[in-house]
């Protein structure tokens, strides 16, 4: 196991590590809790995007605002998480939920995370079976150390030095389709990486370290990863495009929450489509 992704045969050798699924649905917000219900790996507890992975919204925050680090940290002591434990965060979206949940943890200060490469189709695809119990784990104490790891709307509009990654598709960048948002485009000056570029050509697995540093390489353009601020639609997507540069060797870009939704919220800011 790297630090960083899980192959689905390790994770079936370490029951002790601690699962997590987090599928989930943005048009159908009940698909994670109904998926899970009918079937899950062995020992995973769900979480719930909206629900635990983040905090309340108040109409100017995004849609996926960050949740209060202390609830989180609270809920993961309740399913037996501490510093110790060994985190893994599966999906079956190719881990556009899954990092975010390595990303949150990460944010919490604990680096005991990973995500499950290939989701549950790698777990199928290696002959491992579901199961349909809920586990239930002593609790243990996890104490949040919150990182500066995220940035704020102002500290977007203030950093012009910044090169800022929107993870969404190319289609939703150009302001084309648009259906989550009520305003298509993106932040003036972003670049775009779909975020489904950072797997294979199955869209299950990770692409290799050096394809992967490649093409972040020529993304960043000479620009440091310290320089990055990764952004999409509410700050989940972005966080495939983070784990992916982590994956590469290119450790430090932020992640600005509030992303698209929360910047076409303000009618003040600009818009570009081009």
């Amino acid at each position: 196991m790297s630090a960083l992704l899980v192959d689905a045969k390790a994770l079936a050798a370490h029951p002790e590590w601690r699962v997590f699924d987090c599928r989930h649905d943005l048009k159908n917000t009940e698909y994670g809790r109904q998926a899970y219900a009918r079937g899950h790996i062995p020992g995973a507890l769900h979480l719930h995007l909206d629900d635990d992975l983040s905090g309340v919204k108040t109409g100017s925050n995004g849609r996926h605002p960050l949740p209060d680090a202390d609830a989180l940290a609270s809920k993961l002591s309740a399913y037996g998480v501490d510093s110790d434990t060994q985190v893994v965060a599966y999906d079956n979206e190719g881990g556009i939920f899954a990092t975010r949940l390595w990303w949150l943890l990460r944010w919490l200060g604990h680096d005991k995370v990973a995500v499950l490469d290939g989701g549950l189709a790698g777990w199928k695809r290696a002959g491992l079976s579901l199961d349909e119990s809920i586990p239930a784990f002593a609790p243990r104490a996890f104490v949040p150390r919150v990182r500066d790891i995220a940035v704020d709307v102002g500290q977007v509009i203030a950093n012009t030095d910044a090169l800022i990654i929107d993870a969404r598709s190319p289609e939703r960048f150009h302001g084309e389709g648009e259906t989550l948002d009520p305003v298509g485009g993106h932040i003036p000056g972003a670049v775009n990486r779909f975020y489904f570029d950072n797997l294979d050509d199955d869209g299950c697995y990770f692409k290799p370290v050096a394809e992967l540093r490649a093409e972040f390489d020529a993304l960043l353009a000479g620009k440091a990863p310290q320089q990055v601020i990764q952004q999409c639609g509410s700050g989940v997507t972005a966080c495939h495009n983070l784990l992916a540069m982590e994956i590469a060797g290119l450790s430090g870009s932020t992640l600005y929450p509030g992303s698209w939704s929360e910047w076409c919220a303000d009618p003040s800011r600009p818009v570009a489509t081009t």
